[in-house]
C-alpha cells in the first residue's frame, strides 16, 4: 500500500509548545455588498486549517488594507464566485507550521510575507511557493506586496519613466501613491501629487514630492494649467470620475495616463463614477496619448523580481515605507480583526497617511 505516514505531521504543527489552537477568528464575504460592513462578517470560532503538503501555516501578526477589500467583498472582481468566501489580500506573519515539501525551504518560526484571498484571519495556509521570506516580522514589509509591486510594476511595464519627464500621481500620499512619487523620483522625474491636507503635502514633501496640490484648498487644474502649460507626461491615477477626467486633459502629446484604480466608485452600487467618455477618442487622438489600464494579477511573471529590488531599496534606506496604524482615528490604533472594518472607513474617508495596517495581537503563552 501507498505509505502516508502523518506521523511527521505533528513535529511540524507544534513547535516547542507553540500551541495552535483549533479555532479561529476570521473575516467572511457572507453577502455581495459595496458596503463593507454589510458584506463582510466576523466569524469567532473556524477552525484553524491545516496545510497540505507544499503548504505553510501563516500565524498572522499584521494585515493590509486595500481599496479594493470593497471591490472584492462587493462580487466585482468574478462574478463565479458566490459567498460566504474569505478576504484580505496580504499578510506578514510567522510560521507555525508546514508541510514535508515546504519544509525544504521555509522553517517553524520564519518571518513571511504573502499576497492571497485570505488574510483576514489570525491564521492563514499559504503555498510555500506564494510566500516571501522576510528578515523578520515588520508591517514595512506589508506596504511593499500589493502598494509596493503595483507602483513599481506598473511604472516600469507602462510608464516609459525618464530623466526629466513630469508625473503627476493622484492620491499620492496613499499606500500605493506613496512609492509612485519615491519610485519617479528615483528615475530623475519632475513629480507633482495631489492629496487633501497639508499634513499629507508635508509628507510628499519629505519624500522628494517637487509639486504638491492640495485639492481641498487649491484649483487642480488651475494648478496644472498655469505650472504645466505644455501638460505632463505620465499620469499614475487610482481616483476616477473627475480627477479622471482632469488628468486626461492635462496630457501632455505623447503622454501617458496608467488608471490603476478608481476609489471614488468603488463604494457607489454601480462601482463607477461617470467620466466624459464621449470626447476622449478625439483628447488621445490630438495629443498622440494613450490610457493603459494596470491589475497586478495579469503582471505576477514580474513580481519577484519587484518585490527582490524593493526590499533591497528598503533595506538599504532608499524607500520610505510609511504605514498608518489609524493612531490618529477616533477609536485609535486598529489592533485585531474587529478593526478591519474602521480601517476601511479610514481609507475611503480619506484620513490615512501611507499604508493601513491592522496589528493582530497574539496571547502572551505562546513561545513564538
Amino acid at each position: 500500500r501507498p505509505i502516508l505516514d502523518m506521523s511527521y505531521s505533528r513535529h511540524f504543527l507544534d513547535f516547542q509548545g507553540s500551541s495552535i489552537p483549533s479555532s479561529m477568528k476570521k473575516l467572511v464575504v457572507t453577502k455581495l455588498s459595496q458596503n463593507f460592513r454589510e458584506a463582510v462578517t466576523l466569524q469567532q470560532d473556524s477552525p484553524v486549517p491545516l496545510p497540505g503538503d507544499g503548504d505553510l501555516l501563516v500565524r498572522n501578526r499584521f494585515v493590509g488594507i486595500n481599496a479594493s477589500d470593497i471591490n472584492y467583498s462587493a462580487g466585482r472582481y468574478d462574478a463565479s464566485v458566490k459567498p460566504p468566501f474569505d478576504i484580505g489580500f496580504e499578510g506578514v506573519g510567522d510560521v507555525v507550521a508546514l508541510g514535508l515539501s515546504a519544509s525544504a525551504d521555509f522553517t517553524v518560526g520564519q518571518a513571511v510575507a504573502y499576497v492571497k484571498a485570505g488574510s483576514f484571519a489570525e491564521y492563514t495556509v499559504v503555498p510555500a511557493k506564494q510566500a516571501v521570506p522576510l528578515p523578520s516580522v515588520k508591517p514595512e514589509f506589508l506596504t511593499l506586496m500589493v502598494s509596493g509591486a503595483t507602483a513599481y510594476i506598473s511604472l516600469k511595464e507602462l510608464g516609459e519613466l525618464s530623466e526629466g519627464k513630469k508625473v503627476l500621481v493622484t492620491a499620492a500620499a496613499g499606500g500605493t501613491g506613496q512609492f509612485a512619487v519615491q519610485l519617479a523620483k528615483k528615475a530623475k522625474c519632475h513629480v507633482i501629487g495631489t492629496c487633501s491636507s497639508d499634513e499629507k503635502g508635508g509628507f510628499l514633501k519629505s519624500i522628494g514630492c517637487d509639486r504638491t496640490i492640495n485639492y481641498k484648498t487649491e484649483n487642480v487644474e488651475s494648478v496644472l494649467r498655469k505650472d504645466y502649460p505644455e501638460g505632463v507626461d505620465v499620469v499614475y491615477e487610482s481616483v476616477g470620475g473627475r480627477m479622471f477626467d482632469l488628468a486626461v486633459n492635462s496630457l501632455a502629446t505623447k503622454g501617458r495616463l496608467i488608471v490603476i484604480g478608481f476609489i471614488a466608485g468603488y463604494q457607489n452600487p454601480t462601482g463607477l463614477q461617470p467620466v466624459k467618455a464621449e470626447f476622449l477618442p478625439a483628447k488621445l487622438l490630438k495629443k498622440s496619448a494613450s490610457i493603459r489600464g494596470f491589475f497586478l494579477n495579469h503582471y505576477l511573471s514580474e513580481y519577484k523580481m519587484a518585490m527582490k529590488d524593493l526590499l533591497k531599496m528598503y533595506e538599504r534606506g532608499d524607500l520610505v515605507c510609511e504605514v498608518d496604524f489609524g493612531d490618529m482615528s477616533l477609536e485609535g490604533k486598529f489592533t485585531g480583526l474587529e478593526s478591519v472594518f474602521r480601517a476601511v472607513d479610514y481609507m475611503y474617508m480619506g484620513k490615512n497617511i501611507g499604508k493601513i495596517v491592522v496589528e493582530l495581537p497574539h496571547s502572551v503563552n505562546s513561545k513564538l
